[in-house]
């Protein structure tokens, strides 16, 4: 298998949570986005995390921190973009700040899917349901992902719609791709140990 890196994508607004920077937020007592990096950790050769406001907090990780370098929060892509200009290995695996029990297979299967395939990018699913930032790609992409954005173009589904994709399913662990969007969401999280 090809070394592969992983993208911590940090970089959105919040919204939902009344504009927090969600990753930094407690769950259980950690960040949300150190229950990511130690999911992650032990599935790629490295990873870098891809955030725009509190860069200092998110430097203590002992990861590299980048910014996107496309301005106004452009969303997921915008923060695939900057992860790929930072990684050196030859495929990408990408995974949200706020979906602290991702899979621990995650980067094996996308990747076995991705090379089975030939394909260019790998998704995650879970019945009908695509998971889009969670994703394993050629870093060769990055040319395409460049001309997509200088487009304008920011929706992840019409850029997928451009490269060669594999969805994966997952249907065997649908409660790992539970995200936490709102302060509701998290408080459930928070004290019911029991999930996942």
């Amino acid at each position: 298998m090809n070394p592969v890196a992983g993208i911590v994508l940090a970089g959105g607004q919040g919204r939902r949570m009344g504009g927090v920077d969600k990753g930094l937020e407690q769950l259980r007592g950690k960040p949300m986005v150190e229950w990511v990096i130690a999911r992650l950790a032990p599935q790629v050769a490295e990873i870098v995390l891809n955030a725009n406001q509190n860069l200092e907090a998110y430097a203590r990780f002992g990861y590299r921190v980048v910014s996107d370098a496309v301005g106004g929060y452009a969303g997921p892509l915008a923060g695939l973009h900057a992860g790929l200009h930072a990684v050196a290995q030859p495929l990408a695996a990408s995974v949200p700040c706020d979906s602290p029990f991702l899979p621990l297979d995650l980067v094996a299967r996308l990747s076995a899917a991705l090379e089975a395939e030939g394909a260019q990018l790998a998704v995650a699913k879970t019945g009908a349901q695509l998971h889009p930032v969670f994703s394993l790609l050629r870093r060769e992409l990055l040319p395409s992902l460049e001309a997509f954005l200088a487009e304008g173009g920011r929706k992840i589904d019409a850029w997928y719609a451009r490269v060669a994709v594999v969805e994966v399913s997952f249907d065997d662990q649908p409660q790992a791709f539970s995200n936490i969007n709102t302060r509701e969401e998290l408080a459930d999280f928070d004290s019911d140990t029991k999930r996942p």
